[in-house]
């Protein structure tokens, strides 16, 4: 001991100091050091934590709760922001189908940007975007792009998504985006909250759905949208690019859909600019019937959306329909026959096994489909008190004008150009056939998609386009023989 106290109280170079001194020094320096990177660590942990980490394990797994609604008659779903004629801006190449969708002439004074759009109301504006069909991928193809925007919704944008799909947008983006969610921007709002229009930094035009924060409401709402259609794509349902999560805010992010909903079209303020042809309402139907067959038939686990209606059916410039507005869907595991949950939806539309048991699964969403499509064909409401007694439900009445043998009678007046025999009656099948009383006698969707796709109007043409370049390739090398069996 002696030695080594003698060793370290020897003086060194270091100013003079004793070897002890120096040793002690350099101990405290490399502490100090020490805690001062270790600080600024956990700083740093906290302030990422604070921008990035709210989970969706914090979003509580519960049932929405939202009241029936009742068709036709007053409350927040049937809000019109700013009503106004559609344009007539149509995409190259595609001036013949204009005219075969409309009956009659658009008012060229329509103005993008006083135009109106939400998950369930009405919607106007610039062209739309739209994934590829059936796919749960995050590459998808744009069928037009908005005005002065780029190839992709999300080019120019900073990558980052801690959900794992879609982009993470911030409060500030947003704002930014909407003008700081300016009454200007409104173009809907409900019970839910309010849907702004807005536009990104790259200048994609989009819906920004702002959810109400009503205890926790927002939470189960945002919860079911992203379960829903979070990583889901098919060209017939809305995408659903993005969100915010951000202290108590909670945002989705839409494409913008930009020729109204269905709704308007058989009911609204469109039809002062055109009547809906009877074939743009079936190729509208078929394309919902595809997104409904895709959600039911096609992912795991399959999606019951609860709430199809007219004004939750999406139109782009090219008349497809596009389904919105997820927030009463359901997930059904493929070994649940059903689910027991509260009656909600809309009133007309609710199945009636669904409104009596609440027991849910598919097929409520096929009756849906049933009216919808009875809807289109006879332009009436589901349920409309202003008619005398037997006409105040659709599908009653048109049990009984089918059964009176009057089928050609239930055809929407304000159609110029009437369906063919065959193709009203091929439609009012399929619709009888999904609103049948006992559910499993319903078909499924995929069915429904085949029996209105026999039917489609432009499935002749291109049989018999095929044909003839079938029977000019047979001449040139074994004469007629293909003409008797053309391409399909």
């Amino acid at each position: 001991m002696s030695k080594l106290d003698t060793e370290l109280s020897k003086g060194t170079s270091f100013m003079g100091l004793q070897l002890w001194v120096v040793i002690c020094f350099c101990v405290g320096v490399f502490l100090c050091m020490f805690i001062c990177l270790l600080a600024m660590w956990v700083t740093c942990q906290r302030k990422y934590s604070r921008r990035t980490k709210y989970p969706l394990s914090q979003i509580p797994n519960v049932p929405k709760d939202i009241r029936v609604d009742s068709v036709g008659g007053p409350g927040p779903h049937n809000y019109i922001a700013h009503p106004s004629a559609t344009s007539n801006n149509e995409p190259s190449g595609n001036k013949s189908s204009g005219k075969m969708m409309f009956q009659l002439g658009v008012n060229k004074s329509g103005d993008a940007d006083n135009v109106s759009q939400s998950s369930s109301m009405y919607e106007r504006g610039c062209k739309s975007q739209s994934g590829e069909e059936g796919t749960s991928a995050s590459l998808w193809k744009q069928t037009s792009v908005p005005r002065g925007a780029m190839g992709s919704p999300f080019v120019g944008l900073p990558e980052t998504s801690h959900l794992g799909w879609g982009h993470w947008f911030t409060l500030r983006d947003l704002e930014e985006a909407t003008r700081r969610f300016s009454k200007e921007n409104v173009v809907g709002e409900g019970g839910y909250g309010v849907v702004y229009k807005g536009t990104l930094i790259n200048g994609t035009v989009v819906a920004v759905k702002k959810l109400l924060n009503n205890l926790g409401q927002a939470e189960k709402e945002f919860r079911v949208e992203v379960e829903a259609i979070g990583h889901v794509r098919h060209k017939n349902l809305v995408r659903l690019l993005g969100y915010c999560i951000e202290g108590t805010h909670r945002m989705l992010v839409y494409e913008y859909v930009d020729n109204g909903n269905l709704e308007q079209w058989l009911h609204g303020d469109t039809r002062e600019s055109g009547v809906l042809t009877w074939e743009a309402r079936m190729k509208v139907l078929l394309g919902i019937a595809k997104a409904l067959a895709y959600l039911h038939e096609a992912i795991e686990p399959k999606v019951v959306h609860r709430d199809i209606k007219s004004s939750n059916i999406l139109i782009d410039h090219d008349f497809n329909g596009k389904l919105s507005d997820f927030g009463l869907a359901k997930l059904l595991d493929s070994g649940e026959s059903h689910i027991n949950t509260r009656v909600m939806g809309t009133f007309g539309y609710v199945a009636p096994e669904y409104a009596n048991t609440g027991m849910l699964n598919e097929r409520s969403d096929i009756y849906s489909f049933g009216v919808l499509l009875l809807e289109a064909v006879t332009g009436r409401d589901p349920v409309d008190y202003n008619r005398v007694a037997n006409e105040v439900n659709l599908v009653e009445w048109l049990k009984m004008m089918v059964g009176n043998r009057k089928a050609e009678e239930v055809v929407d007046p304000n159609l110029d150009l009437k369906p063919s025999t065959h193709a009203l009656k091929r439609a009012l099948l399929v619709a009888l056939r999904c609103v049948d009383p006992v559910s499993e006698k319903r078909p499924k969707m995929s069915q429904v998609v085949r029996m209105l796709d026999t039917d489609f109007p432009y499935r002749e043409e291109r049989r018999n386009r095929r044909s003839r370049t079938a029977s000019m390739d047979g001449e040139s090398v074994s004469g007629s023989a293909d003409m008797e069996h053309p391409a399909l």
